[in-house]
């Protein structure tokens, strides 16, 4: 089994193309400030880098800054918001899968997944996954919880929906052979000094706790 990796998730980037969300100015980080993160993930090789929302930042920012650094990322994107202002269009999701980047599925209306209806649970996680889809030409495999949402029903509709890696808000480290992929959100003010925040080891006792939190949410 491989060593933990360290899966790291931005939002928007950049000046703000549209109004925002109530605590979405919290991960919104400045473009020095996302330079500066990936520049140190850079050095890193067990650091995977996501990107959540379908935000354009992720095409006129994200793109440019992988590449040129020779490295690779998932954007996950809601597919209900694809070409409204602020966000990607179909073109800018099919140049990103065109570049080597994975297209991961956030849902189709950016709410959380815990809580919602059978039929709105299959919009969020199936109706969405195919509209990516159709876009990109391929499967869609990896799916994003917006917000960090989700309990025992919602992790066995991902499950039946044929989603091979879900990712989460979790924190911390996770396997690459791990169904269930924690990640540590990039907020505005960070930089450089995150990953050695985010790459230290936990204490045993901090190990324990983190296990039983997790399982608790993951069996409510």
């Amino acid at each position: 089994m491989r060593d933990p990796a360290i899966n790291l998730t931005f939002h928007g980037i950049g000046s703000q193309a549209r109004n925002l969300d109530a605590g979405e100015g919290d991960v919104w980080v400045s473009e020095a400030s996302f330079l500066a993160v990936v520049d140190a993930a850079a050095a890193h090789s067990d650091v995977r880098i996501t990107f959540d929302d379908g935000n354009a930042s992720d095409l006129h920012h994200g793109l440019p800054a992988l590449t040129e650094r020779g490295l690779t990322g998932t954007f996950f994107v809601v597919a209900g918001r694809l070409g409204e202002p602020g966000f990607l269009d179909a073109d800018d999701v099919r140049t990103l899968a065109a570049e080597g980047m994975t297209i991961g599925c956030h849902g189709m209306r950016h709410r959380p997944w815990r809580g919602l209806d059978a039929r709105a649970l299959h919009e969020e996680l199936v109706a969405a996954k195919r509209v990516l889809e159709d876009v990109v030409g391929q499967p869609v495999t990896e799916a994003a919880c917006p917000f960090g949402a989700y309990d025992r029903r919602v992790l066995a509709a991902l499950r039946r929906s044929g989603y091979q890696h879900v990712y989460t808000s979790d924190r911390g480290h996770a396997r690459p052979t791990d169904w269930l992929q924690a990640r540590n959100t990039v907020r505005r003010g960070d930089g450089a000094e995150l990953m050695a925040q985010v790459t230290s080891p936990l204490a045993a006792s901090a190990r324990l706790r983190r296990h039983a939190r997790l399982t608790a949410k993951r069996w409510r």
